[in-house]
């Protein structure tokens, strides 16, 4: 009887894990425009645009902010922006998600994360006037693992692909991280993904003036991202000169800034990410997501 139980619970686990490593890759999404940005690991990447009403391709130069999903380099879907995406394009910016190459899809690392997300920017300032947006103001936004996408955009020196043009920057102009891995190091978390090349692609190795602009969402419960670490990377921001606002959640841990969870935290990340972006005049006005009353 035990053997059976053990059976059935091993083909339990087996059938999950089939599931996600079969998590579909999502290629349209309606109301948004959807663009391949790179052919990679014998996979077309898309990225997916939400205009705000009235859009003007041909007149507009508006910002624009584009998202990475989390999911520990291994797997995630776009869905998780998805309402970050259509609450900024109704406030007046560009917005849009990105796919990105994963273990569970691709067989990738961290390391093609991140030239993905690279490609992912330098294909919008590349195409910046057929879609009406500003290539000098260009945020980049992630949770967790693609906070690090995000934060590594902005950081990273290399990591580029070798095949796309170096002279038009895959730097993002400022930078919007929910509970983000940046601390690649001995220390840090995914350490034993990139091992001996952390400081190649760890965003907290990698600070210098002249980094972009940040805004950081924590829990002060995270198990993986420790409070210190949020600090150090301020610290560190603001002593090469650059601009890191930190916001921590007493009580709250990874992904509590997710929609949907009934701790209002989603309402409080997004109303706090809107004045930042109105602080470098990307917004306008006030945030229009209400906050819970208490």
């Amino acid at each position: 009887m035990k053997s059976i139980l053990a059976f059935l619970l091993m083909a339990t686990l087996v059938s999950s894990q089939t599931i996600i490593a079969a998590e579909p890759q999502i290629t349209e999404v309606a109301g948004a425009e959807s663009h391949i940005y790179k052919r990679a690991s014998e996979t077309d990447l898309y990225v997916h645009l939400f205009f705000p009403e009235g859009h003007n391709k041909q007149k507009d130069r508006r910002p624009i902010a584009v998202f990475f999903f989390g999911g520990s380099w291994n797997g995630g879907t776009i869905n998780q922006f998805m309402p970050h995406a259509k609450y900024l394009a109704a406030r007046g910016m560009v917005a849009a998600v990105a796919d990105y190459r994963v273990k569970t899809r691709q067989n990738t690392t961290p390391f093609e994360c991140v030239a993905d997300g690279k490609s992912v920017v330098r294909w919008l300032r590349s195409n910046s006037a057929e879609l009406g947006i500003d290539p000098g103001r260009i945020a980049a936004g992630g949770g967790s693992a693609g906070g690090h996408v995000a934060a590594a955009t902005g950081v990273i020196a290399g990591l580029d692909e070798p095949s796309e043009d170096a002279s038009i920057s895959s730097k993002p102009n400022a930078l919007l991280l929910f509970n983000p891995v940046y601390d690649n190091g001995p220390d840090g978390y995914g350490h034993e993904r990139v091992k001996d090349r952390y400081k190649e692609i760890s965003p907290l190795h990698n600070i210098a003036k002249g980094s972009p602009p940040t805004i950081v969402f924590l829990g002060t419960e995270d198990k993986l991202i420790p409070v210190s670490t949020a600090e150090n990377y301020k610290s560190a921001m603001e002593s090469t000169g650059n601009r890191c606002d930190l916001h921590l959640y007493k009580g709250e841990g990874h992904g509590f800034f997710n929609p949907g969870r009934g701790n209002a935290c989603y309402e409080k990340t997004v109303y706090e990410m809107d004045r930042f972006l109105n602080s470098l005049k990307y917004l306008r006005g006030k945030p229009t997501i209400e906050l819970p009353s208490s």
